[in-house]
């Protein structure tokens, strides 16, 4: 029986890994790979999310927030004006002509 909870548990947590913040919820994700990190990404009017979905060993914000901007940028369309963040979520402004 403990074991059946335990996965259960795992299971549950591993679900959540890539769920939508409040403002991109409903929205299909585009999974891109950048680099060696593979992100979620979900577009709504001038924002983007990019949610980081394969496991790194200690990654810095500084070059996965590079890379999140690229795949929120391919899938867009648009010019990434700033990222913010961390390294497993990050939100793009958008820059749309």
């Amino acid at each position: 029986m403990r074991r059946l909870v335990e996965t259960m548990l795992l299971i549950c947590g591993m679900s959540a890994c890539n769920t939508a913040g409040p403002h991109f919820r409903g929205l299909p994700a585009t999974r891109i790979t950048v680099e060696g990190s593979t992100f979620d990404v979900r577009v709504r009017g001038e924002l983007a999310e990019a949610i980081r979905i394969n496991a790194e060993y200690a990654p810095r914000f500084g070059p996965i927030q590079r890379r999140a901007g690229i795949a929120m940028a391919q899938v867009s369309g648009c010019t990434v004006k700033e990222v913010r963040g961390d390294q497993a979520q990050a939100t793009g402004i958008l820059d749309c002509d």
